[in-house]
């Protein structure tokens, strides 16, 4: 009974660093893979500059670390559907 109690402790602890660590690291490299593959830098951050224009179109200026954090979350929101996806899938063919 154990056994089954440090199982489920240790799939939550995997859980929250594929969350906090591996999902951010994954949409950073993402990012700088499309760079260094030659996508046009406005293509990239495109989610980033959609929030920037829409910030400055009620009146704030927002820094452009706004849209590439934006950018950075779109990313991270993208890879932790597909994991959260897979895990449901593969759980039901299991």
């Amino acid at each position: 009974m154990v056994a089954l109690g440090m199982a489920i402790a240790s799939r939550t602890a995997l859980t929250a660093v594929a969350l906090l660590v591996v999902a951010p690291v994954g949409a950073a490299v993402i990012i700088a893979a499309l760079l260094l593959f030659g996508v046009d830098a406005h293509l990239v951050f495109l989610p980033g500059h959609f929030v920037i224009g829409r910030l400055q179109a009620i009146g704030f200026h927002p820094a452009n670390r706004v849209g590439v954090l934006t950018t950075v979350a779109l990313w991270w929101a993208i890879i932790v559907t597909v994991w959260i996806a897979l895990r449901r899938l593969f759980r039901r063919a299991t």
